[in-house]
This record gives C-alpha cells, structure tokens and sequence, in this order.
C-alpha cells in the first residue's frame, strides 16, 4: 500500500528562505544573547582582578617604601647615639638631608619639647596641615630625631607605574583622613568613603560595593595604618562594557543582515544557472567532466540538485580510473623535475670554485706584462693541479651521494698533518675574498687519523660557506685545540643568529635556511650534507653552533693518529 502523505521537494528559493529564518535570524539572536553575557561576565572579573592587583600593589609598595625610609632613619638614630655635642649632630643631620632623596626634613629635639611630640615613642603620624609624613624615632631618653617626608615625594613612591591608569586610587589614613590620591573626585572620595565596611579585613585585598560593573576594593594595612581604595570608574565601565557590547551586538546584526543580503543574491542567480545547466549536463556526462558529486540527500535537498547530481555521477565513473593514473604520473614526473632542477643548481654551485682557481691562476701563468719567478709558477701550478683533482672529487662526490647515505663511502685513512692541510684549504680559497682568516693551530700539534683529501675537501667548504654567509668585513677563525683522543677544529663566522630548532636541518640535502643572509648568496644546501658524510666515514662527529651575539660555528672532531 502506497503512503498517501508524500513529502514534496521544496524549490530552491523556497528552501533557502526557510533557511535563512532557522540559521540565520534565530542563531543570530540568540548567540548576541550569549556572546553578550559572556564579554560581559568575562570583563566584570577582569576588571576585578585588575582592582584587586592594584590595590594589592599599592600596598606592597607602601611597605616598602615604609621599611625603605624607616632603615634609613634607624641608621640615622644609629649614628646619632655615637656623636657627643648636639652641634655635631645637628651638623650631621644636615648633611644627611641633603643626600636623602626621600626626606624632606630632619629635626634633633628633646624630651621637653612636648609641643612637638607628647607621647616619647617610635611612631608615624600624617600631619594634614603641612601635608608631610611625620616619623618621631627615639635615640635615647633624652633625644629624638623629627623626620619629615613631603607628600608628593611619597606620592611620586606609590603610584609611579600608575600614573597613566584611570582609576582612582585614594589612601587614607587611621582616621579616615585622605593622605594622598591619584584621580582625584571630591563627590567620588565622599560616597567611597561612606561605603566602607565597618569592620575592615586586614593584609589583604577585598571586594565591596554594590554595582556588579564598577567593582571597588580596598586593602587595610596594619603597619603603617593606612587604607587604600581602588575605585573602577563610569568611563572605565563604559569603555571596557558598554561599548564593546554594543558594537558585539551591531557586529552580529551588520552579519544577519550581510548574509541575508549575500544569500538573496546567490538564490537568484542560482537559480537561472541551473536551469541553464539542464543541457550542458546531458553532454558533460559523456564524460568531459572531471569530478564525481556526492549528495546528502534529504527533504531539503532540490529537484534540480538532484537532478544535476546524477548526471555528474555517470560521467564520473568514466573518467576515474584515467585520473588516477594521470594524478600518478605526475607526481612522478614533479619529483624528478625537482630533483634535475636541484642537480644543476648543485653542479654549478660546487663546480664554480675550482673552476675559477683555474682560470685565475692559469691567467696569472699567462700574462705577459709580469715576470714570475720559478717559486711562483710552480705554487700556481700546484693550486691549478690540486684544484683539477679538486674538480675531479667533486665529480665523484656527485656520484657517491648514495653511498653516503648508505654510510658506504670507501676513504684512504692516514697520519695527517692538520696544519697543512688547514693552510692549504685556505689558500685554495682566498682568491674568493678578501677576508682575513685567523687560524690558531698549537705548535707541534699531533696529527689526525682521516683520509687527507677528504679533509681537505671539508675545510675549503667550510671555510668557502664562512665567506658566504658571513658578515662583509669580519675575519674568520680557524681554531684548532685537543680534547682527550680527538682533535678539535672550530671554524668561526659573524652572522645572523639561527635558531636551535633550524640547525640540524642544515645537514640535509638541498636545505637552506631562507633569510636575509642567504637569500644574497647562491648554494644549494649541499655543501654540509657531504661534509657531515665525509667526517663521520672518517670516524668523527660534527655539529652546529649559533649564538644570540651572532657568532656562527662548526665544530668538527677527529680521531687523533
């Protein structure tokens, strides 16, 4: 028995305006709702916080400001007991006034003075007519010193970091009185005031008030006897609640309404192309189209989607082996044309420098307007000679990549005199530039066990990639020490700081680090990828080093003879 209840497809513009009430309009409002209560909630506790760690640190640094200026007056007190004549001392106070950056008076005065003082104890007092801190400290039971600190000097102390924030900040003393303040507002100070727990907690920050959006704190301090209020102002709410709640909720609305706007145009050309589709379909799916379309179907799916889609899929099928096979290929056909491309860069990279040894010295040999001496000719010759053989390695370097790789690298190991071949190397590159090498070889220095080309092989492209990517005008050290059964060789450079994480990377093939220093250069990341093949057949070990005071390393150790 057929159902007689028959879902009917719902056309496109009908289906997106259905859309666009459920997804959009609902969504919208309701994620306003809660995005809003969120940033509000969220700042409310931030601007607490932020209350509560500055009223804290104004407390901290009234302590220490406190115990600053009360070590200051005991050594003062201190000094005083030792001098004999009240003339001296008072010379003394003097001199201490004028070197103190904190107090602002100093006065000897003695027990009968009881104007000053009636009750003969240590203790501090704000006195609000001269607008000064007050701190009596007893030297003996005849005499005290009077130490005097101006307000704004313990202002300045207190709300240094502060001076820029906009809350108000008021510190009162034991009797209510306001000492100093930051932001100052009469009818503000007044209402705080009055709002004030009767009994106060001590030593630490508390929260109090009745408007959730404006928090206030306070911290009670016990010694010295002072009460710090942090006040969040209207403005700081405003800025930090009510504005950004109201451009959240205009942001969401400015999207309902772009989203509306975008989809009303979308359905419409939508639904014209589609009905143009019809017959291009009938001939795409004879297979001159390249993908398969998979549908979610459901109520809300259209006719004409449908439609489309099934026309898509039989023309799919055709073509789907063919595009694998042809998405194969080419991958394969990408990788060696990566891997050629990285060859010739390679060659010419590591080909250029013996090369150029050649041409030089070989054009020094031939020039007719000097006249060379036999020494001379023959230390050309030789360079021109090392440099062909040099030139014949590389080829065969080229060659034993793989046995690199495969740690099957067949070496030549003997006594080798590492002065030698340092000097050497050196001097097949210095043509390249005219940079100074310092080399730091000990007299007498053991020799290595290592296979002398290779060797050879590893500094003048050590040194060569040192002249590279060095800064211009910076020498170059060669520093060679010994350490247990090994021989140390430290090669040093001026260059820009590379980080931990990239160093090891420098050791593949075809890697460069892409930054300013090397992007002026030429190489193909080559050079260490053979050195490190070449020193560890030759049973040592290598590794990089970079520093923040740009100094660049390589440090290689071989086994001594």
């Amino acid at each position: 028995m057929k159902n007689p209840i028959k879902l009917k497809r719902l056309k496109i513009v009908e289906q997106i305006i259905l859309v666009i009430l459920l997804a959009v309009i609902v969504p919208t409002t309701v994620s306003a709702i809660i995005v809003n209560n969120i940033n509000q909630h969220a700042v409310r506790n931030e601007l607490q916080y932020s209350a509560l760690s500055i009223s804290e640190s104004i407390a901290s640094n009234i302590e220490t400001f406190s115990e600053s200026e009360e070590d200051e007056i005991n050594q003062i007190a201190m000094a005083l007991r030792h001098i004999p004549s009240d003339y001296a001392k008072e010379i003394y106070l003097k001199d201490v006034l004028k070197s103190s950056t904190i107090l602002s008076d100093l006065e000897l005065i003695s027990k009968t003075q009881k104007d000053k003082y009636k009750i003969w104890k240590d203790q501090s007092n704000y006195n609000e007519k001269t607008k000064r801190v007050e701190i009596l400290k007893v030297i003996d039971k005849n005499y005290a010193i009077l130490a005097q600190i101006d307000i704004q000097i313990f202002e300045e102390q207190v709300f240094n970091i502060y001076k820029k924030d906009d809350r108000q900040i008021y510190i009162i003393g034991a009797d209510n009185e306001l000492v100093v303040a930051h932001n100052y507002n009469k009818n503000d100070f007044a209402n705080l005031t009055s709002a004030l727990p009767k009994n106060l907690e001590t030593n630490k920050p508390v929260i109090f008030g009745k408007i959730k959006n404006q928090p206030l704190a306070y911290f009670k301090l016990t010694d010295p006897n002072a009460t710090i209020i942090v006040n969040t102002t209207h403005n700081i709410t405003k800025n930090t609640i009510n504005i950004p709640r109201f451009k959240i909720i205009l942001a969401l609305c400015i999207s309902a309404l772009f989203i509306m706007f975008v989809v009303g145009i979308y359905t419409y050309y939508l639904y014209i192309n589609i009905r143009q589709l019809f017959k291009g379909i009938i001939a795409l799916s004879k297979g001159n189209y390249k993908r398969k379309v998979r549908l979610l179907t459901s109520v809300f799916t259209p006719h004409e989607t449908v439609f489309l889609a099934e026309e898509f899929n039989k023309m799919a099928d055709e073509i789907n082996n063919t595009y694998k096979k042809l998405k194969q290929t080419n991958k394969e056909l990408k990788k060696l044309d990566e891997f050629r491309s990285n060859l010739i860069d390679t060659v010419s990279h590591e080909f250029r420098t013996p090369l150029t040894s050649i041409k030089g010295y070989t054009s020094r040999l031939l020039r007719q307007d000097i006249e060379l001496d036999e020494e001379t000719k023959q230390k050309s010759l030789k360079i021109i000679k090392n440099q062909s053989e040099r030139l014949s390695r590389m080829v065969e370097d080229l060659l034993v990549i793989p046995d690199i790789e495969g740690a099957k690298l067949n070496l030549n190991p003997e006594n080798v005199n590492i002065s030698d071949s340092i000097n050497d190397a050196i001097l097949s590159t210095k043509h390249k530039a005219q940079r100074e090498v310092i080399v730091n070889i000990p007299d007498e220095f053991p020799d290595v066990l290592a296979d002398t080309d290779r060797l050879e092989q590893v500094i003048i492209n050590l040194v060569e990639n040192a002249y590279k990517y060095s800064y211009e005008d910076t020498p170059i050290y060669v520093d060679v020490t010994k350490e247990k059964n090994h021989a140390v060789i430290k090669i040093k450079n001026s260059s820009d700081y590379i980080p931990a994480d990239k160093l090891n990377k420098l050791f593949g093939k075809f890697i460069r680090i892409d930054d300013k220093t090397t992007r002026t250069t030429r190489g193909t990341g080559l050079g260490l990828f053979i050195v490190k093949g070449l020193v560890l057949a030759m049973n040592g070990s290598i590794e990089l080093e970079s520093t923040k005071d740009n100094t660049f390393s390589v440090i290689i150790k071989l086994p001594l003879a």
